[in-house]
């Protein structure tokens, strides 16, 4: 008897794992200084749905200096300042060589293992600020653009990102919003130009989600927020909590609902977390680790 409940539990989880919801795709929305201290003072309903749903981080801490090409490449080749090599504000490729890198000389990021271990996969990133690409590996992309104009529109950027989802329905994709950072500098982080820049942005998130239940996507694609760092006044760049800690939020198929990552999760923490999610064997020398 003992035997057989054993073997129907088992069966039964067996079941239970096939039947659940596969994730086809992951959509990866990078929303430049939105700061975790300000967000108790948001009205951000989308943001707080996908939480509800899925599992976040709101104390995630960026690497030093917390400027923004600084850290997204920590985002995405999980690995910190002084072993990815990209130590300034605006840094292009690494400023001191990464210690570990592709033959283009780059450290490799959750595009470049993509790439390499599902070649035929479509992988697609859009971005209004033209210096995040220097922290993706482009090479590793099927298609990239940069969506930015001066003022910058994310309502318009919007439009493209759902044209884009929509037709080319790939199975990565990225886009980054060079907000609320502008506001920060421009009137002051946590102000209300800042906190009503986060608002639409919010908004913004809702137009994709819709789009991508209405094309018949979004059962099937992991949908995750996330920010490179905070802001103090009009900057960034020091060791204040303000400045340091910023926004995950992980969404979708196989995600735990209302689940709170503990604290502290690292930057760096980031992309081993969404190469598990993407069934992609980690690189050993990632210095992250999977936080789900």
């Amino acid at each position: 008897m003992k035997r057989l409940f054993v073997f129907l539990v088992a069966a039964s989880c067996l079941i239970a794992c096939n039947m659940a919801p596969k994730a086809h795709r992951m959509v990866i929305i990078g929303l430049d200084g939105l700061g975790s201290e300000y967000m108790d003072s948001l009205e951000i309903p989308v943001m707080r749905t996908l939480m509800a749903e899925g599992s976040y981080c709101l104390h995630k801490r960026s690497v030093l200096p917390s400027a923004s090409a600084i850290n997204w490449a920590s985002i995405f080749n999980g690995l910190p300042t002084e072993i990815h090599g990209y130590t300034r504000w605006n840094s292009t490729r690494p400023d001191i060589p990464c210690v570990y890198e592709t033959e283009r000389g780059l450290p490799p990021t959750l595009f470049t293992i993509c790439r390499e271990q599902r070649p035929d996969e479509k992988i697609i990133a859009l971005y209004e600020w033209d210096g995040v690409k220097f922290c993706l590996d482009t090479l590793a992309l099927s298609e990239h653009r940069c969506l930015g104009e001066d003022p910058i529109d994310n309502v318009r950027s919007t439009d493209a990102v759902i044209e884009c989802l929509t037709r080319e329905r790939p199975d990565l994709f990225y886009v980054h919003y060079d907000s609320p950072d502008h506001e920060g500098h421009s009137f002051g982080f946590g102000g209300n130009e800042y906190k009503a820049k986060v608002e639409l942005l919010d908004s913004c998130l809702g137009r994709i989600i819709d789009a991508l239940k209405e094309a018949g996507m979004y059962d099937e694609t992991v949908f995750v927020v996330i920010s490179d760092h905070g802001g103090k006044n009009r900057s960034h760049g020091k060791a204040s909590v303000e400045e340091l800690e910023a926004p995950i939020i992980i969404s979708g198929p196989g995600i735990p609902k209302g689940h709170e990552i503990p604290a502290p999760m690292l930057q760096y923490d980031v992309t081993p977390t969404l190469a598990g999610i993407l069934g992609l064997k980690v690189p050993d020398f990632w210095r992250g680790r999977n936080q789900l």
